[in-house]
Formats: C-alpha cells, structure tokens, sequence
C-alpha cells in the first residue's frame, strides 16, 4: 500500500511524549500514511520508544541522524518520505483521528489549494482553544498565525528547497509558510479541531522570546531573505519612514492641543498661567 501522506516526527529528547504522539497517527481514519520518526541525535530514549512502534506497525520507520535542529531534522524525514503529501508533528504534539482524512479529502476536489491547517487546541501547562488569527498574507508580513503541523504537497517543499536549516533557534516554520504562499496558492482552515498544541514551561519559542538579541537577530535574517514579500504587504522603507514622521508629527500635535487645552483649564478653574510659553 503506498501511502498518501507522510507524517513526519522529528524528535529531539522528547521521548516521554513520544508515545502520546505517535498514538494519536496511529489512530487515523486514513489507512494510507506512513510515519517517519527522526531522532535527531537525542541523548534520552528515543530510539527505544521509536523502535516498539515500528515493530507494532510497518508503516511507522525511524531515521537517526547527528543534531542539526528541528529544521534539519523535519527535511531529513521529508527527503525519506514517499506520500504526496506532508503533515509536519512535533513529538510533543497531536492529531485527531479525521485530520489527515479530512483534509485530503479538500486537496482532492479543489486542486487550487496549497495549504490546509485546521482549528487547534492547547493542552498540557495551559488549556483551552488555541485563538488563531485568520490567515491572509498581509497578516502573514506581521506574524505567524499557521501552526507546523498543516498539510501540503512534497513537490511543494522541493520548489522550496525544504526548511531553512539557518533558523535554529525558532521561527523555521513562519518562514516556511511565507516561502511557500508568498507568490500565491489557496489556504483552507479546516472548522474541526484536528490539532492538539502541548503546552511546556520551557519551550523552543519561549526561550527566543526571553532572548531578544537571538530573536532580533532570527527577524532579521528573514526580513533580509523575504523583503519583496514585506515591501509589497508593509511597505518599502521610504513608505515605513514617511508613517513614522507623520506618527511624530501627529504625536507633537496632540501633546501640544493637550498643553493648551490643560492651560485653559487652569486659568478658567484657578486663574493661574502654570506653563509658559
């Protein structure tokens, strides 16, 4: 049986929730996957963990390959992969059991779409419905709004070149999404729930957002390598610098009426000149 959809697991030092994870591919209503574990040079458990689920079921296969980052290790999994489509999972996450099915299903009847992501979940240290902001390429240039486990064609990857395996420290995935949407292509958002965020105390995101030399330094990379696609949805930097001298001059305005207008006040209540011109 070839599969469809290549699920693709990278795992760094997460076996404890690799279990949880692999699951939840087990239990697609979609018979056509296959699931590739990338243990990327952990130092825990993975390959034991990894192993018992390949000898359960074939469809599951494990690579192992020396620490690059998440990154390295998803396009090492997606170079391995035979399914037309490809469904990132990080191993600490999961999927419902008709995410796959449903979303095939779209490509399958609308040959347009390029992306399909669905509504999502939190779950872990914080619970509760993932509020997501939705998707249109303007709001694309300020922030990501698309979680890494949406689905999308291989051959769409391969335009690509895979991954940015620069971004190791976070962020890998907004300019994936950028890579691939920014010269067009539908995006569906599926209404179900089909992804289950886990919630850590620490994290790949919360540590670049605790690190704002690295994070500065991520943005700046990918403003570099994306700036057709931030001028033409924000702006050049001529536009950018005309708003910032219209903010200040309308900023200087409204102090000024403020100043006035607390002058007035002053005189009329108290009959004093407090400020000076």
């Amino acid at each position: 049986m070839i599969p469809l959809i290549s699920i693709i697991v990278p795992c760094f030092n997460q076996a404890q929730f690799l279990d949880e994870c692999l699951q939840s591919v087990m239990n697609q209503n979609l018979k056509e996957w296959e699931c590739i574990i990338v243990n990327d040079g952990s130092h825990d458990h993975t390959e034991a963990v990894a192993k018992i689920w390949t000898k359960k079921d074939a469809r599951f296969k494990y690579v192992y390959k020396e620490n690059g980052g998440l990154s390295s290790a998803r396009n090492e999994g997606i170079k391995n992969a035979v399914g037309e489509f490809i469904l990132p999972l990080d191993a600490d996450d999961k999927i419902s059991n008709n995410y796959a099915y449903n979303a095939l299903q779209v490509f399958e009847h609308d040959l347009s779409v390029k992306l399909i992501y669905c509504n999502a979940e939190k779950f872990g240290a914080h619970q509760g419905l993932w509020d997501l902001r939705p998707f249109t390429l303007s709001e694309l240039a300020i922030d990501n709004m698309i979680f890494c486990s949406a689905i999308y064609k291989k051959r769409e990857w391969e335009l690509i070149g895979g991954y940015d395996e620069k971004l190791i420290h976070g962020l890998e995935d907004w300019e994936f999404w950028i890579s691939l949407l920014k010269n067009g292509g539908k995006v569906i958002k599926l209404e179900e729930i089909g992804f289950f965020y886990r919630v850590k105390e620490n994290s790949m995101i919360l540590n670049l957002n605790n690190n704002t030399a690295i994070k500065k330094s991520q943005f700046d990379y990918i403003s570099v390598k994306h700036a057709d696609f931030f001028v033409v949805h924000k702006g050049s930097f001529f536009t950018l610098e005309n708003r910032i001298k219209q903010l200040e001059r309308d900023h200087y305005k409204n102090v000024t009426n403020k100043k006035k207008a607390f002058k007035i006040f002053l005189k009329v209540f108290f009959g004093v000149d407090y400020f000076k011109d």
